[in-house]
């Protein structure tokens, strides 16, 4: 029964749940380049890869940051500085959801194996950046940002300027919505010497920066839906996440973030499942 207890605790620590962030980029990625639904098979090993993907990088940033992590209140309770799972079984979890990932791109194309260590090695690289760059946000973006061209190019094989607007557009709201959440770290990162954009300019330039990236990303699901030739849902659903990504800038304020877990997790959720199921409904045959 201890294993059982172990891979609940790693589904905990890599917050299984919040694969809503960037699942649904990588089936629109899917959907846009099939114009219409993707097979069973292409749409069976997206999801194996995405969850293998996104399950080892998650599990190597709590690797990456245990000592960190432990130093900082708002974290120190997690299972790895607690000592509630051990460094090998951590490892261990890495090499299974890696290997899932790369075995789940083989089965879809050549591209697709091709650049899975690519993109492995740029999820792994993000863990670090924050001891180097402030631009750890923007990497983190792109981290993300490889969902959508990775379900284009797991069904077309290719590489195009509309994956590429897309993964554009989802990096600025990755790091918009980054930005935003390392508010709350802002006095810790200072201490430590860690690089955040809060902690090198403030909580005002850093509320307003996000507000313009999640502009720019406003704009960029327009374009998405502009340049694919979708209808009008999804133009509705588009102007919806607009206004979701205003009420998540509105839930804050300089003076008050108690209601940042608030607009961080449940209105980011809803644009991605949003955007995918106009995607889905404005292509279905």
């Amino acid at each position: 029964m201890r294993i059982f207890g172990q891979i609940r605790l790693l589904l905990e620590m890599i917050k299984i749940e919040h694969t809503v962030f960037a699942l649904p980029f990588a089936f629109m990625g899917a959907l846009l380049a099939a114009r219409g639904l993707p097979s069973a098979r292409q749409a069976f090993f997206i999801l194996l890869a995405m969850v293998g993907a996104r399950s080892a990088a998650m599990a190597f940033n709590r690797l990456a940051d245990r000592r960190i992590d432990a130093r900082n209140p708002r974290t120190a309770d997690r299972a790895l500085p607690q000592g509630l799972i051990s460094r090998e079984a951590t490892i261990a979890f890495i090499a299974v959801s890696s290997l899932m990932f790369v075995l789940a791109a083989s089965q879809l194309n050549r591209l697709s194996l091709a650049l899975s260590p690519l993109g492995l090695g740029v999820v792994f690289f993000y863990s670090y950046t924050k001891r180097f760059t402030w631009a750890s946000h923007l990497i983190l973006g792109a981290c993300l940002a490889l969902a959508p061209v990775g379900g284009w190019i797991a069904v077309r094989g290719d590489i195009q300027a509309l994956p590429l607007l897309l993964s554009l557009t989802v990096l600025l709201w990755v790091a918009g919505f980054d930005i935003l959440y390392s508010l709350q770290d802002e006095d810790f990162d200072r201490t430590e010497g860690l690089y955040s954009i809060p902690s090198r300019w403030g909580r005002v330039r850093a509320m307003r920066l996000a507000a313009w990236l999640h502009g720019g990303a406003g704009l960029g699901f327009i374009g998405v839906g502009w340049l694919a030739g979708l209808g009008w849902l999804y133009f509705g659903a588009a102007c919806l996440a607009g206004l979701l990504l205003l009420a998540e800038h509105m839930l804050l304020s300089p003076a008050d973030l108690s209601r940042l877990n608030h607009a961080f997790f449940t209105l980011n959720g809803l644009i991605g499942i949003i955007l995918g199921l106009a995607t889905l409904f404005s292509l279905w045959p």
